[in-house]
């Protein structure tokens, strides 16, 4: 009853919007939910759903191990991200062993997080945090890393996004063809590593397909071509911010839950769409299966 009774309008969440530490929330989840949207395509059409969720539990231990010896927690959550990115493209080239290797690095990964975690008894808010994402509590040192990850991100996917794309939709031909397709695989996981590490203290670890794999889904039910779908996910994903964090000030509510309940609401909404568009005989997305 007593966690019922804070949850309610708040008559003074205006205010609250106006607060230094909403600003940083809302900057930081905006440059999230930029670099989610960006990359958030690529890991739908590459199916690396897996990875990405297992990079964000991956990520778990450095979190942990940093908050144990008081090191910044979003420098272990990105070194140990893109070592997990660097390992799970190693060992995997094709679709089926890469979620063999994503599968072994998780195990151990995981099994390091609980041991740090166990011993970090002094740090339980710092776990709670990584688990569960902790948008409120994003310093302004925090928001410039966050905004030389998002550069980095951008620049380098402008870079390489065109033969990604021939390499994740046909890798045998883009092979053939002398493209580096396993170069590519390697750099966008470390790429993804990135945009998890900054997402995991958005929505935390056990709700990251919220930003990185939900808005491109939804985007992929609404339409086909590369560039509207990511201008889509963008767009869905920095909604599902601004509102979800709106929706906490006026209703006392941890950001997390109505982020995460937006993007799976559109997603839902989307799924209609095109459940109804079927039924009438109207054409639809040909990727509008990856939503299924």
């Amino acid at each position: 009853m007593g966690l019922l009774a804070q949850i309610g309008y708040q008559n003074s969440w205006i205010e609250v919007l106006g607060a230094t530490f909403m600003r940083h929330a809302f900057i930081g989840g905006t440059l999230v939910a930029l670099a989610s949207g960006l990359v958030g395509y690529f890991v739908v059409v590459r199916r690396d759903a897996f990875a990405a969720h297992a990079l964000a539990h991956i990520g778990f231990p450095g979190a942990t191990g940093a908050a144990l010896i008081g090191a910044p927690v979003t420098l272990g959550l990105a070194v140990f991200c893109v070592a997990g990115g660097l390992a799970i493209g190693a060992f995997g080239k094709r679709v089926d062993r890469r979620e063999v290797a994503t599968g072994t690095v998780l195990a151990f990964a995981t099994s390091l997080g609980v041991l740090f975690a166990s011993m970090a008894t002094d740090s339980t808010t710092s776990v709670t945090s990584v688990l569960f994402g902790n948008l409120l509590a994003i310093s302004a040192e925090q928001l410039i890393v966050f905004g030389t990850m998002t550069a980095v991100l951008v620049v380098a996917m402008v870079i390489i996004a065109r033969p990604l794309l021939f390499a994740s939709i046909t890798p045998e031909v883009a092979e053939a063809r002398g493209v580096p397709v396993r170069s590519l695989g390697i750099a966008f996981l470390v790429l993804l590593a990135l945009v998890v590490a900054m997402a995991t203290q958005v929505v935390g670890t056990l709700l990251l397909f919220a930003l990185v794999v939900t808005p491109a889904a939804t985007a992929l039910v609404i339409t086909a071509r590369p560039i509207a779908a990511v201008a889509i996910a963008t767009g869905i994903a920095l909604g599902c911010v601004w509102g979800g964090l709106v929706l906490s000030a006026m209703f006392n509510l941890p950001p997390s839950f109505p982020i995460v309940s937006l993007a799976f609401g559109g997603w839902l909404a989307a799924l209609a769409r095109s459940r109804v568009l079927e039924r009438s005989g109207r054409p639809t997305a040909s990727a509008s299966t990856l939503g299924r």
